[in-house]
C-alpha cells in the first residue's frame, strides 16, 4: 500500500468516536435483550466496543470537561465513571449475565467507594434514563442528610421548586418510610423529606436522544441545572466523612 494510502487509513482509524450513539448501539441494545446469554453476546462483542463503550466514553469524556466549569469535584476519568455490561447475579434470582443498557455515574470525589450523591444516566432500547442525587446512600450517609435537612428543609425545598428544574425533572418517586426513622418528629415540618430514603431528580427521554449530535449538551444542560441539589445533598455526607482532628493531653 503507497505511504499516502496508509497515512490515510491510519488517520481514518484514529478519529475519536462522535459523543453520542448511533442506530447500530441501540440496536444492539434491542438484540441483546432478546438474547441475553454469552452464547449471542461473545461472537458480538467486538460490536458492543465500537457502537457502545467507545461511545459511551467519548460522551462521558464531553460532559465531564464541561462539569470543570460547575462540578469539578465530580470528574474522574471516563473509565471510571462507565458502569459495565456484565450484571452481579451472585446474590440475585436473576441470573441473566448483562445489562440491557449502558449507564454512567459521576461520584464526588473521595466518595467512590460509597454512594453519595451524584450524576447519572443510563440509555437503553427504550430510553434515556437523566438523574442527579442521593439514590442509594450508606447508612450513615442517609442519617447524615436526614440530620441536615431539620435545619436545611426550606432551602432544599427551594432548591427543588426552582422553576427551570421543574419544568425539566421530576423528584425521585417511591422509597419512603411510612413512618419516621426512630428519633425524628413527625410533627416537624421536614417529616415528608426525612422519612425518603433517597433525594434528587430524574426524567425520562426517548431513546433517539442519545442519536443526536448534541446528546452530550443536553447530558450537560441537565447536570448543570441539577448541580445545586446534588451539592446540598453531599454537604452533610462530606462533614460525617471529613476526619475529626486528635485531641493531644485535651488540646486541639
Amino acid at each position: 500500500m503507497p505511504r499516502a494510502a496508509k497515512s490515510a487509513v491510519t488517520e481514518f482509524t484514529s478519529v475519536a468516536p462522535a459523543a453520542h450513539l448511533r442506530p447500530e448501539g441501540l440496536a444492539f441494545l434491542r438484540n441483546l435483550a432478546r438474547n441475553n446469554d454469552r452464547e449471542w453476546f461473545t461472537p458480538r462483542k467486538a460490536v458492543f466496543e465500537s457502537e457502545l463503550k467507545e461511545p459511551m466514553l467519548a460522551i462521558i469524556r464531553k460532559v465531564s470537561e464541561a462539569m470543570e466549569s460547575f462540578a469539578p469535584a465530580y470528574v474522574r476519568p471516563a473509565e471510571k465513571c462507565l458502569f459495565r455490561i456484565y450484571r452481579d447475579t451472585r446474590f440475585s434470582a436473576n441470573k441473566l449475565p448483562y445489562k440491557t443498557h449502558v449507564a454512567a455515574w459521576w461520584s464526588h470525589q473521595g466518595l467512590e467507594k460509597t454512594s453519595g450523591a451524584g450524576y447519572y444516566f443510563h440509555v437503553s432500547a427504550k430510553e434515556v434514563v437523566i438523574a442527579a442525587g442521593a439514590y442509594m446512600p450508606e447508612k450513615d450517609q442517609l442519617t447524615a442528610i436526614r440530620h441536615w435537612l431539620l435545619d436545611n428543609h426550606a432551602a432544599f425545598r427551594k432548591l427543588l421548586q426552582k422553576p427551570a428544574v421543574r419544568r425539566t425533572f421530576s423528584e425521585f418517586e417511591g422509597n419512603s418510610l411510612i413512618r419516621p426513622p426512630k428519633g425524628f418528629c413527625r410533627d416537624h415540618p421536614a417529616i415528608d423529606l426525612v422519612q425518603c430514603r433517597q433525594w434528587g431528580l430524574s426524567t425520562t427521554l426517548p431513546a433517539a436522544a442519545a442519536l443526536e449530535p448534541d446528546f452530550a449538551s443536553t447530558l450537560i444542560r441537565h447536570f448543570r441545572l441539577a448541580a445545586p441539589v446534588v451539592d446540598a445533598l453531599n454537604t452533610p455526607i462530606a462533614a460525617a466523612f471529613t476526619p475529626r482532628k486528635k485531641v493531644l493531653f485535651g488540646l486541639k
